[in-house]
């Protein structure tokens, strides 16, 4: 069933800016579509707060000061958070939109994927992780759902600090289920979280893509909190026959019930995952599970090309004459023909001296042809995440040499550290060669400039300038700053942040504008008070009933006494008329009676008792006779005799 048409925010204009074209998902505490920014004419997605909690106010204040924190948050593998604002009842977000699939999408698909699939998907998720941990923020909410896969092969962490409290997780029993199986021990215990809660989430995902189940299950999310705390998840290879120690060792590391024992946040846990990618072979990387389905398993249409697949198997060759029946294809062989028989004649001394010569000379071309194909190269060998020391020190015993040595900054990897070399890793090299390393400086940091003051497009120049990127734009009313220029920025001028991080603004509207209440004028009067305080007016699209006569202005959004920004719309509702009511037929009854049957119509009482009536409990007559029609809302007389 397409639930999109039943949608009422499908079709809508959010904030004059955001048209709403399709519903993608809901959560138990947003809703997101697909939406077009009208403004700068791109596809973004909106996240829309569930209208019960959108009421309450701490919640929404949450959640839009967590929104200015993740805006910061500028990192490629980070769902990018552009805009924030609300419109009548409606709190939103208006973030990237990523097209693809969910990991959730591809373990449904695929139940479990090859090594290197699963460590393609880990790496990018744990450089979000990482940058996010040395901003100070914790994910809290990892899981398949929160990882997005788009149609260019992209990784991208959605819902970073966006995400509920372990106690309100209290929807559907399926839905604490799926979130529970990522919880860490110290969150079910004490409610604490730090980077390692992410840590041992991101073990838990590792394990499910290798084998293509959860490492714990139960009934209730009780019996899955209790094995958290109780049991250590299990070694992959416990359900995957074959699958390397480093892999075991890797999701041991991570989904350690002892915080203490796990990497204190996932850019330590990301070197863990390079080094450990370096010590496996292309057959071990490539191994196909044996949980593992293809698309043509179920003849289903693959949304998870992304994801890189074993080539598949060939089948057998078939069999030559040296074939021994057991479907293996061995090499054949031939039998020599017995030679006829010759009279042994003495072999000459010189005859003998030419064989050993031959041979001698076979062998030291064999030995030369070696030499030149493989004996005079190695392997260079894996670095990566090493110390410096440490990397020249491995060359060394490989027998190679250190060439250029740069540094670089980067947002992951630890200062001092190897971030890449030349020739790579694993490459063929002379021996005696040299190997170029370029060692990470660590996060490059870039000081706030003073932007208070500074039209808005004048401030994000300067930012790009300064090697920061603009961020979410904020809108609050001043009477000091001017309408469109920055009030001011978070963090604030002078804070030091990555080179590269997304810098929050908050941008003037100006002064305050009350605005008018225009409800049940006509639409020329109301366009022209609306436009005499500095609005302007939008009309909807559908007329509704109302106690104004047809043509007059209904409602209006924002309504009387709000505060809207010089140049902001109002979208003014036009009334079809009062609705018709047919007229129940009351004289007779006791005037309770009368009162629940009039105002059940929709209709007012007022009641005219008279001298002779006061004390009387029978209408004995209405002022619009029974059977007649009034407009809804509309007052009824009853007489009471």
């Amino acid at each position: 069933m397409d639930t999109t048409l039943q949608d009422p925010l499908v079709g809508q204009v959010l904030d004059g800016r955001y048209r709403v074209d399709a519903r993608i998902a809901a959560g138990g505490m947003a809703t997101v579509y697909r939406a077009l920014d009208t403004r700068l004419d791109r596809v973004l997605a909106l996240k829309v707060m569930h209208p019960t909690l959108a009421a309450d106010g701490t919640f929404v204040e949450r959640f839009i000061r967590e929104a200015k924190s993740v805006a910061r948050l500028d990192h490629p593998n980070v769902v990018q958070v552009f805009d924030q604002g609300t419109d009548g009842s409606y709190v939103y977000l208006a973030m990237e939109y990523v097209a693809g699939c969910t990991l959730r999408d591809v373990l449904r698909e695929r139940s479990a994927v090859q090594p290197r699939a699963a460590l393609d998907i880990l790496e990018p998720v744990l450089a979000a992780l990482g940058a996010a941990h040395r901003a100070g923020f914790v994910h809290r909410d990892m899981k398949p759902e929160n990882v997005l896969i788009g149609d260019d092969g992209r990784v991208k962490v959605a819902d970073f600090g966006l995400v509920r409290s372990v106690d309100t997780v209290t929807s559907t029993t399926g839905a604490v289920l799926g979130t529970v199986s990522y919880l860490a021990p110290e969150q079910i215990e004490q409610g604490t979280t730090d980077p390692r809660v992410d840590v041992y989430a991101c073990g838990v995902v590792l394990y499910e893509m290798l084998t293509g189940g959860k490492p714990h299950s139960g009934d209730s999310p009780a019996q899955v909190l209790y094995q958290h705390i109780n049991e250590d998840v299990p070694p992959p290879s416990s359900l995957v026959p074959g699958l390397p120690y480093q892999l075991d060792e890797l999701v041991a590391a991570a989904a350690a019930r002892d915080a203490e024992a796990r990497p204190p946040d996932a850019v330590a846990l990301l070197a863990r995952v390079r080094a450990a990618r370096q010590e496996l072979s292309e057959e071990q990387l490539d191994a196909l599970p044996p949980q593992a389905l293809t698309a043509e398993h179920d003849n289903a249409e693959d949304r998870t090309s992304v994801i890189p697949r074993s080539p598949t198997v060939p089948s057998p060759l078939p069999l030559g004459d040296g074939g021994s029946g057991d479907g293996i294809a061995h090499t054949t062989r031939f039998q020599t023909p017995p030679a006829p028989p010759r009279r042994r004649l003495p072999r000459p001394r010189r005859a003998v001296l030419a064989v050993v010569a031959a041979v001698l000379v076979v062998f030291g071309a064999g030995a030369g042809v070696w030499y030149v194909n493989s004996g005079q190269f190695t392997k260079v060998p894996p670095l990566l995440s090493k110390t410096e020391t440490q990397a020249r020190e491995r060359l060394k015993q490989a027998g190679l040499d250190v060439g250029q040595v740069r540094r670089a900054y980067d947002d992951t990897v630890e200062r001092g550290a190897v971030i890449s070399t030349d020739p790579a890793p694993g490459a063929r090299i002379r021996d005696h060669g040299s190997v170029a390393l370029t060692v990470s400086r660590g996060p490059e940091t870039v000081s706030v400039p003073g932007l208070a003051g500074l039209p808005l497009t004048e401030a994000q120049a300067r930012l790009k300038a300064d090697g920061l990127e603009p961020g979410m734009v904020t809108r609050e009313f001043s009477e000091d700053v001017p309408q469109g220029s920055v009030i001011t920025t978070t963090p604030g001028a002078g804070t030091k942040r990555h080179a590269g991080s997304a810098i929050a603004l908050t941008v003037s509207q100006g002064s305050p504008i009350d605005v008018p209440d225009v409800t049940g004028d006509d639409l020329d009067s109301a366009r022209q008070e609306l436009a005499d305080a500095g609005l302007k007016v939008k009309l909807a699209t559908e007329r509704i009933n109302s106690e104004y006569d047809k043509g007059k202005v209904a409602a209006q959004s924002p309504g009387d006494g709000s505060q809207a920004a010089e140049g902001d719309t109002v979208t003014l509702t036009l009334s079809k008329g009062p609705e018709m009511v047919e007229v129940p037929d009351v004289v007779g009854d006791s005037v309770d009676d009368a009162h629940k049957a009039l105002e059940g119509a929709g209709f007012k009482v007022k009641e005219d008792r008279g001298l002779l009536g006061l004390f009387g409990d029978t209408v004995r007559k209405q002022s619009v006779a029974a059977g007649d029609t009034a407009p809804k809302g509309s007052t009824i007389r009853i007489t009471i005799r």
